[in-house]
């Protein structure tokens, strides 16, 4: 019978898209804290709080941001753990890291 053949495709069809659609929300994410980490360094080498705040607050709800300081280098490490559709997919531990070039007399 052809439907019997269309129902198995249509739902591997279905199933296809949804692993695509979660691909694609994770890369999504990654840029976020790709972006998040380059932007909080940035503002942290050059010693400005209000931006470093204004900068985690652009981050992905449940991003957590590490600050280091070594020398003249200010690192930074974000990381999110996320499950984008719920219960229906697995848990997913995303990072992203940046530094930048400390501006003179920041500390």
């Amino acid at each position: 019978m052809v439907t019997a053949e269309l129902a198995v495709a249509i739902t591997g069809a279905v199933a296809m898209m949804l692993l695509l659609c979660w691909g694609v929300s994770m890369l999504v994410l990654q840029l976020r804290l790709v972006d998040t980490a380059g932007a909080v360094a940035r503002q942290a080498a050059r010693g400005d709080r209000a931006g470093v705040q204004r900068a985690e607050a652009a981050a992905p709800r449940g991003t957590a941001v590490r600050i280091a300081r070594s020398g003249p280098t200010t690192r930074v490490a974000a990381s999110l753990r996320t499950d984008p559709f719920g219960i229906l997919t697995p848990s997913v531990v995303l990072r992203a890291q940046a530094q930048a070039t400390s501006e003179p007399g920041v500390e």
